[in-house]
């Protein structure tokens, strides 16, 4: 079921099971410390296609890519389409589908359909995992995560 999406929810912070689920197409990684609220509302976001991850671990990726040794950068022309690439850095500074949508005035369907095309382009499963793999790839910057 290669369509299934993944929330891991967890009393582990450990890096090695953080790293690793992210990089085999986790869409989130939360903590036993969430509320139920928080827990309901992350179901949802990857529901639809949201990456949820809990501060702490968001954090931990966050240092781990500052002290990534610096890689020769990856162009995406050729992989991405431009509007792919738009679509991409918004979803990098935290915006939503609904946000991607009516900042690019498109629809939301529209926006889905680019994701489905960028994680199929680039090998992902999880909007979470195509961050990953741009910051790997020198596309985008720490700095353009919010």
């Amino acid at each position: 079921m290669p369509g299934t999406k993944i929330l891991v929810l967890t009393g582990y912070d450990y890096d090695e099971y953080i790293f690793s689920l992210l990089e085999i197409g986790a869409a989130g990684y939360l903590l036993k410390d969430v509320s139920g609220d928080e827990l309901v509302g992350s179901i949802r976001a990857v529901f639809n296609g949201e990456p949820v991850l809990h501060p702490t671990v968001m954090r931990k990726l966050m240092d781990r890519c500052k002290t990534m040794s610096p890689r020769q950068t990856e162009t995406p022309v050729g992989v991405l389409s431009d509007r792919e690439m738009e679509v991409l850095k918004l979803a990098v500074s935290g915006k939503n589908n609904k946000d991607i949508a009516e900042t690019l005035n498109i629809s939301l369907r529209t926006v889905q359909a680019h994701m489905r095309s960028i994680f199929n382009k680039i090998g992902v499963g999880s909007r979470s995992e195509a961050i990953v793999c741009g910051l790997k790839k020198g596309w985008f910057s720490l700095e353009d995560i919010s």
